[in-house]
């Protein structure tokens, strides 16, 4: 469960975006409501907190001085009417800087942000939980790769397989070029479509468009062949070879 609390003293402000919370982080739990700097720091002063979500300019004074009150290393998200406060904002620990009115796109870009460089960071059950639950229902589409100084991307439909190699992780194209990308195979087990990629042994997840031949190997295991071919010899080990024929037959 992911705690946060809200600090804002406009009634109808605090109103939508804990409807907009709702709707878009239903597993979020909101521990907390403040309306000034006072109630704000006795709020902080309780229980773990997560994230946090604030007005600039509150019926007290500006939400910096919250801070200066009482430090914390705190994820913020900010929002606000009025756009000077920007830079000051972003030296605040923040994640986002919100203008109002805001809306439920730019509140949910701020919230992956918050998860991918903050939740995404812990080992702990309750994260793993959410990491599953977030990365599950947003599947990557594309994937930002690097050649000499110039960025691309390549469509999931152009990647043949990933692998693992000497603590990185690869990005191999039909095309046969690899590129290093920054996701670990756990990470890009969760986020890939299933009915596409599937994990074939610890260090190759394959796109089933590349695998070209399965035969049968020494200790119960399947070899498999790739197009284009992979640096690596990839055998399925006899843990996996059930749900991997049940992936390859489509059956669910």
């Amino acid at each position: 469960m992911t705690n946060y609390i809200l600090i804002e003293d406009e009634r109808l402000a605090y109103e939508e975006i804990k409807r907009m919370m709702q709707i878009l982080r239903p597993d979020y739990q909101m521990t907390g409501w403040a309306q000034s700097i006072e109630q704000a720091i006795l709020l902080l002063r309780q229980g773990r907190i997560d994230l946090m979500i604030t007005d600039i300019r509150l019926s007290d004074g500006l939400s910096f001085e919250i801070f200066e009150q009482h430090p914390v290393d705190l994820p913020i998200i900010f929002t606000t009417a009025y756009d000077e406060y920007a830079l000051k904002a972003f030296k605040t620990n923040s994640i986002d800087y919100l203008l109002k009115p805001i809306e439920e796109k730019e509140l949910d870009a701020a919230l992956c942000k918050f998860e991918r460089n903050h939740l995404l960071r812990y080992d702990s059950p309750a994260y793993k939980s959410l990491e599953v639950t977030y990365l599950g229902r947003n599947k990557k589409n594309r994937f930002l790769i690097q050649t000499g100084d110039c960025f691309q991307y390549a469509e999931t439909d152009e990647i043949a397989f990933f692998y693992s190699e000497d603590k990185y992780t690869f990005l191999h194209l039909f095309t046969n070029r690899r590129h290093i990308i920054n996701y670990s195979l756990d990470q890009l087990e969760s986020r890939l479509d299933r009915d596409r990629f599937f994990r074939v042994s610890r260090n190759c997840i394959a796109n089933i468009k590349s695998i070209k031949k399965i035969s049968k190997y020494f200790a119960s295991r399947l070899k498999l062949s790739f197009q284009p071919e992979c640096p690596h010899q990839i055998t399925v080990s006899r843990n996996r070879i059930s749900d991997f024929l049940k992936w390859i037959d489509d059956t669910q």
